[in-house]
């Protein structure tokens, strides 16, 4: 147990550290030398017009990277050697992906940019030498929290891990509620069913309940036993983020626009049913989990682009959006073949440890 606590937040930092880079070059398109020297923007004048949420989220996306980075290498350099390296080495990755925008029409490469995610690392650093430890420790209050309610091992972080890219999709509010899994932009599919507003709203339900059940038993999957309030805590959470997302990004005035008659709909079927279902032996719940989440990605490109969502339009003319957006765009895209892989790996995992235990 000691080695997978002080693995874990090593494996965090290295899948958000990807994030980051995938967020920051994306969309990967249009390279080209700008014929100016490239380090030339370290020595740029303070920029005559900026955005302070630019400023807020350069700082706030390097956040998790410091403190996670400090918490995975508190147990070999300590505090102070934790702080500095975890800075340092954010700051190393912040400067090579600004130095690469500058191949990017679509980017501008900033200084202000830099320093600002400097000052998120070191922030997170510091937090992270502080309260990593009590967090990750084999003793500590999270490994505590999971040996008691999360499978052991690789296979229990993995499911873990998965949970939060989940969460994290919830941040990309410019769609459906929950609507991970839409291919259609990524291989430049048309719609294949047209608009119409009851149709919409039929499709719209299942979609959503489809989601709320599958979800719900992925999570339940993970699980040693069912809590009573880990599985509400997780959707409260994803309803959380979701307005906070709509919020900041797209819509200050309504922030529970994402909640549509299609959404209330959805919720109001499914989560009696899941906790219905959160009732079943644990081989159905599993094979509902995989049933339900095929459905749910089957829907989702199925669904016809709504033209009456309020924020649609208004994010694209935020600055920072298309960092934000590149960061939970992928996440979204590919969360459910990646879940849908973990159930099927986990199936064989279960069954040969039962084979082994009759065997006994």
């Amino acid at each position: 147990m000691a080695r997978h606590a002080s693995n874990l937040p090593l494996k965090l930092t290295l899948v958000y550290a990807a994030l980051v880079i995938y967020a920051c070059l994306h969309p990967f398109t249009g390279w080209q030398a700008s014929g100016l020297p490239m380090f030339d923007y370290l020595l740029a004048p303070w920029p005559r017009y900026y955005r302070s949420e630019d400023l807020v989220l350069n700082v706030a996306g390097y956040l998790p990277l410091g403190f996670l980075g400090a918490a995975a290498l508190f147990p070999r350099l300590g505090g102070p050697g934790s702080i500095l390296a975890a800075t340092l080495g954010a700051g190393i990755l912040s400067l090579s992906l600004e130095t690469a925008q500058n191949f990017l029409p679509s980017r501008v490469a900033s200084n202000l940019d830099l320093g600002c995610n400097l000052l998120g690392a070191l922030a997170g650093a510091l937090a992270g030498a502080v309260w990593g430890p009590a967090l990750f420790d084999p003793q500590g209050g999270l490994q505590r929290w999971r040996s008691r309610h999360i499978i052991g091992g690789h296979t229990g972080e993995l499911g873990l891990l998965l949970v939060g890219l989940w969460l994290l999709t919830q941040l990309s509010a410019d769609g459906l509620l929950f609507g991970s899994g839409d291919l259609r932009h990524w291989l430049a599919l048309p719609s294949p069913v047209a608009f119409a507003p009851e149709r919409f709203i039929r499709l719209e339900a299942a979609h959503v309940a489809t989601t709320v059940l599958g979800v719900g038993l992925f999570a339940r999957c993970i699980m040693r036993a069912a809590g009573l309030w880990s599985i509400p805590l997780l959707f409260i959470l994803a309803f959380a983020l979701t307005t906070l997302a709509t919020f900041s990004f797209y819509s200050p005035d309504m922030p529970l626009a994402w909640l549509t008659p299609g959404a209330r709909l959805g919720l109001l079927v499914g989560l009696p049913l899941l906790a219905a279902c959160l009732l079943l032996p644990r081989v159905l719940q599993h094979a509902l989990a995989g049933m339900a989440m095929l459905a749910a990605t089957a829907l989702v490109n199925l669904m016809p682009e709504n033209p009456y969502l309020p924020f649609r339009t208004s994010a694209a003319a935020a600055g920072h959006f298309l960092n934000f957006h590149g960061l939970t765009a992928v996440t979204a895209a590919a969360w459910p073949y990646l879940a849908l892989a973990y159930l099927s790996a986990l199936g064989l995992w279960r069954g040969e440890h039962l084979a082994a235990e009759r065997r006994l």
